[in-house]
């Protein structure tokens, strides 16, 4: 009998083992596409990618959090491309997939960041009628996010990012924008992350703006 339940042990610990092998090999190769110069629709593909093994994991919030993330970068595409108008849809889409991933990780500094960069889109449709408000609620989801892990080179990125492409008439400031950056960069350098899996990009956008600077 003994051997019996050490034999169903086994199996089912080498069943445990291979689902979750197939999850990391999965989730390893759609996170190491999410920094590629993808197309819009490469990233609803990844998007919807990752939605699906967030709906076949339940318990894991990566998947939701890359799912959003991709949508994020959609938009970016679409806001450098003054596509204005479609950035609430996308926005809307990033939040279902962000909201998921916070009832399963609570008082995340990486989903916080998340939200700071989804109330951007939605303030850039308009920002002149938005920035109260969508501006004022970034704000407060980076601030979130810097109490929690203020070591965080992806909260010193977006700060930077406001401050180098705000005109300087509103506050912005490009060399102050470029120090950020480079302190950004600095805090890549030493910057540990939990696993492969959880979030590290940005380090490429960092080296690319201060690669530009005269």
């Amino acid at each position: 009998m003994k051997r019996l339940f050490l034999a169903a042990a086994v199996a089912a610990s080498t069943v445990f083992g291979f689902a979750q092998t197939k999850y990391e090999t999965t989730m390893t190769e759609k996170v190491a596409r999410i920094e590629q110069h993808l197309k819009t629709d490469d990233f609803q593909t990844l998007s919807n990618d990752f939605t699906r093994i967030g709906n076949a994991e339940k318990t894991q919030w990566l998947p939701y959090y890359y799912a959003a993330f991709a949508q994020i970068q959609k938009g970016r595409i679409l806001m450098r491309e003054q596509k204005m108008s479609e950035l609430d849809a996308i926005a809307s889409e990033a939040q279902k997939s962000l909201d998921k991933a916070m009832e399963l990780s609570k008082d995340n500094a990486e989903l916080f960041i998340l939200q700071k960069m989804i109330h951007n889109l939605k303030m850039m449709v308009n920002p002149m009628e938005r920035y109260m408000t969508e501006g004022a609620l970034a704000a407060e989801n980076l601030a979130k996010a810097e109490k929690l892990d203020p070591a965080n080179p992806r909260i010193t990125l977006l700060k930077a990012e406001d401050t180098y492409f705000t005109p300087e008439q509103f506050g912005g400031s490009k060399s102050q924008g470029l120090e950020l950056f480079q302190k950004a960069l600095d805090q890549f350098k030493i910057y540990k992350t939990a696993s492969p899996l959880h979030p590290h990009w940005g380090k490429a956008e960092a080296e690319y703006i201060l690669a530009q600077k005269p």
